[in-house]
């Protein structure tokens, strides 16, 4: 009986790329499925508000709940002791603000919510994204989002079938619906900011095509979110690429700025997407103070109810959820009752005006002095911890992490920009929360350099 063939070694067969590529992302499929499901349609509330229990919130639970396993396995320290602050201090206003609150029990829904959006969520990403590769499969899931909402915004304009605005069902918000129409400017402008951020900071070591890519896909999404007619969305991102165009050198500033200029006069002027709509809505912009539009008015009356309950309870606010008991009292009567909502598959109905539209002064009138702080504090280090670090591996050099640096600093920067105009609330929230944890990951990760990527020259971001 021939031997040789049961004594021959083994010869170990390796995996299929694929295999490999599936078990490595298996980690971050709950925050991949986050992200994903915001594509699902969330029914409104029963007052006609915009839902905020989705299939998305769901899934934010079983994220966390994921990464909750993964560290009790794990037995290790997972946070440093920065991070523990800065995603720990916004758990002391809200709890301060819902045990004064006159009817805590009702505060409860609201307590649970800014937990998920600004502690659990970031913190679960924080811990699960272990490097480069890891933040690029989480954010390039939003830039897909973005692409997929945004497709269905255009077709709601082109063919007249978005939310009511002038007389015309042609604004475009995506399966947002018309109760929460700063949904699809805001995953539009997420992943916008995203693609530039990948454009500007791709260096030698980047995927082929990736640059070439990313500027295809931020061209796409200006679309959209010039169609959204969201006003706080187009000041929001003007900012955030100015700084991302800031830190990645003067000279490419002007060639972004100059070829960004001839595509929308391509866009608005040659080819007419809107122009004439658009036009007035970028004028109105500059009218909000000599002629504001009635949204405009209740905005600014809401804003002054919000700085009134302030000065009524300054240290703890009038509570979590306790704007809509005490507005009526704080307002004037410039303030509409409701606003009006139709098209994108709905009727029309009044949707209640439940918040200030203004995150900033939705902390201050709910949890005052105390909440402010915290809030503010929060924001305010992560963006500096962010911006340090991209100063740190030098988001000017190839081969550093400059995009994640470029993309977490414009994120977070559109955020604050944009709470001065809108605040949580909607079935969009839970992805600012996947954005605070791509910022997290970047700003407050344990710093480790890979020796096998060292040995070939090339320098890493956080990981």
């Amino acid at each position: 009986m021939a031997t040789g063939a049961l004594d021959a070694p083994r010869v170990r067969t390796r995996p299929p790329a694929w295999s490999d590529a599936v078990r490595r992302a298996a980690p971050l499929l709950p925050a991949v499925a986050v992200v994903a499901l915001l594509a699902v349609p969330a029914p409104p509330a029963g007052d006609g508000s915009a839902g905020s229990g989705s299939v998305a919130d769901a899934a934010s639970a079983v994220l966390v709940l994921h990464c909750l396993v993964r560290v009790l396995r794990s037995r290790a320290r997972p946070l440093t002791r920065t991070a523990a602050l800065l995603l720990g201090l916004p758990v002391l206003g809200v709890t301060v603000a819902s045990l004064t609150a006159d009817d805590p029990a009702a505060t409860l829904p609201g307590l649970a919510r800014y937990l998920q959006i600004f502690v659990l969520v970031p913190a679960a990403l924080l811990l699960l994204i272990r490097d480069r590769r890891d933040f690029r499969l989480v954010a390039g899931s939003v830039v897909v989002l973005a692409l997929a909402q945004g497709a269905v915004g255009v077709t709601q304009y082109l063919t007249g079938t978005g939310a009511s605005y002038q007389g015309e069902d042609i604004r475009a918000v995506g399966t947002f619906g018309p109760t929460d129409v700063m949904g699809m400017a805001t995953v539009v402008a997420y992943g916008l900011i995203i693609s530039v951020g990948y454009a500007l900071g791709s260096g030698a070591e980047a995927p082929r095509g990736q640059r070439t890519l990313a500027l295809g896909c931020a061209a796409l999404l200006c679309v959209p979110l010039l169609l959204s007619f969201s006003r706080g969305a187009w000041i929001a991102t003007a900012v955030a690429l100015a700084l991302q165009l800031a830190l990645s050198g003067v000279r490419r500033a002007v060639v972004v700025t100059l070829t960004a200029t001839a595509l929308g006069v391509v866009l608005v002027g040659g080819l007419g997407v809107g122009s004439q709509m658009i036009t007035e809505r970028f004028d109105s912009i500059a009218q909000v103070a000599d002629a504001p539009d009635q949204s405009v008015t209740d905005r600014y009356t809401m804003w002054a109810a919000a700085t009134d309950m302030w000065r009524e309870r300054p240290v703890t606010g009038v509570g979590l959820k306790g704007f809509p008991a005490y507005r009526d009292h704080h307002a004037s009567l410039a303030l509409s009752s409701a606003s009006d909502t139709s098209g994108a598959g709905m009727g029309f109905q009044r949707q209640p005006l439940l918040s200030p539209h203004n995150m900033y002064l939705l902390v201050l009138s709910e949890q005052g002095l105390l909440g402010i702080v915290a809030f503010a504090g929060s924001w305010a280090g992560l963006l500096v911890c962010a911006v340090h670090r991209v100063r740190l591996y030098g988001a000017r050099r190839s081969g550093t992490g400059a995009e994640c640096g470029l993309v977490v600093t414009g994120l977070l920067v559109w955020q604050l920009v944009d709470f001065g105009y809108a605040d949580i609330g909607g079935p969009s929230t839970v992805l600012t929360a996947v954005m605070l944890g791509l910022a997290a990951w970047w700003a407050l990760s344990r710093r480790r350099h890979r020796s096998g990527e060292a040995a070939a020259g090339r320098r890493v971001g956080p990981a």
